[in-house]
């Protein structure tokens, strides 16, 4: 077949999303599909919307004559008329891949309306879907309606191929510190600030935080939680800030913590979570968007409520104060993972879909 991919930026972009969407074009690419990026540039959401105008990307889409053409759903504010536009030219179907909605973040009452209707309008455009989880897609069917066709493809968690061995299961329960890991752009989403503020109120000597993660997405954001690092002396003694690491430099890191803490404000899948699991580390995250579908709360990591400093305190205390626990959640956590899918598999689940939706049309 030959596709087309439509997304914001490089496909090298360092998140879930676009790792997500690089392993099934790579995936794709490998059994004999021809695939085409089509990328526009970032930009601000009102900037974007200006795209629906744009008739070279139109014509991108028109002239390239493609079997499918596959849209990330981040960039649903430069498509939602533009679609329906390309659908009066042309018969290609559209399929959204969709890792979260926009809308399902934590605004105010009114951007989240605002965000809504321009994703409601685009995900009416498209004749098919790719769900990252059951969540997600459950969140689209509620605003739209059930009845396009669609496969959820759970992301896996194995890009790092992970070995571990029992006895490095074990070195949870090892007396010391609390080594605690976040892994995660700094933007506000992913909850660094509720994790410092949870930090605060433990002893001091007790743990440590490494902090794994892309600081100039949101340069304000990591700025102000950096200062605030520096600001507290028990943070700025115990907190490290590593910026974005390499993947076999990533693994390192994951296999040296014993617990991984990512309070997430809303996540449509969470692959850091399963990425953890694969050095057998318990995973902390928050109530809100899919990480439930990984983390059972007790016995291979924990949910607290989004944005609640104090009960993601209460965890971390409880486990500062005990650590027998770990050593259980650490082979929960590990066991997890191995029985969760692979990329392949993930990728060969998605491509059948796509073939059949393909043919279907023909």
């Amino acid at each position: 077949m030959k596709i087309a991919l439509i997304i914001y930026g490089n496909l090298q972009t360092v998140s879930g999303g676009y790792l997500y969407d690089r392993k099934l074009v790579e995936h794709l690419r490998a059994n004999g599909h021809l695939v085409e990026i089509i990328s526009l540039p970032w930009r601000n959401y009102l900037e974007h919307l200006k795209d629906n105008f744009d008739g070279r990307l139109l014509h991108k889409m028109t002239a390239g004559r493609f079997n499918l053409i596959l849209q990330d759903e981040l960039n649903h504010p430069s498509l939602f008329r533009l679609n329906q536009t390309f659908k009066a030219e042309s018969q290609t179907p559209l399929i959204s891949i969709v890792h979260h909605l926009r809308a399902d973040e934590p605004w105010g009452r009114f951007e989240r309306w605002r965000y809504a209707q321009v994703e409601k309008a685009y995900l009416k455009t498209v004749d098919g879907f790719i769900f990252n989880s059951e969540t997600t897609r459950r969140s689209v069917e509620k605003m739209i309606g059930a009845g396009r066709p669609f496969v959820v493809g759970r992301p896996a968690g194995n890009r790092l191929a992970p070995v571990m061995p029992e006895i490095d299961i074990q070195r949870h329960s090892d007396s010391g510190k609390l080594k605690l890991l976040f892994v995660g752009n700094l933007i506000k989403r992913k909850g660094l600030d509720v994790l410092l503020s949870a930090l605060k109120q433990l002893p001091a000597g007790k743990w440590e935080l490494e902090v794994v993660g892309d600081a100039t997405v949101d340069p304000d954001y990591a700025d102000h939680c950096k200062k605030w690092v520096q600001g507290i002396p028990r943070l700025r003694a115990a907190v490290r800030f590593y910026g974005s690491l390499t993947d076999e430099q990533l693994a390192i890191r994951y296999s040296m913590n014993h617990l991984f803490v990512l309070p997430s404000r809303y996540e449509g899948f969470g692959i850091v979570y399963l990425e953890a699991m694969g050095f057998a580390l318990p995973a902390v995250a928050t109530s809100a968007g899919a990480a439930h579908e990984i983390i059972v709360d007790g016995e291979n990591g924990f949910l607290v409520p989004p944005g609640d400093a104090n009960e993601l305190a209460k965890v971390l205390r409880s486990l500062i104060n005990e650590r027998k626990p770990l050593a259980r959640l650490s082979e929960n956590a590990r066991n997890t993972f191995d029985q969760a899918p692979k990329w392949e598999e993930t990728c060969e689940k998605i491509e059948g879909f796509l073939i059949d939706f393909a043919n279907s049309k023909q």
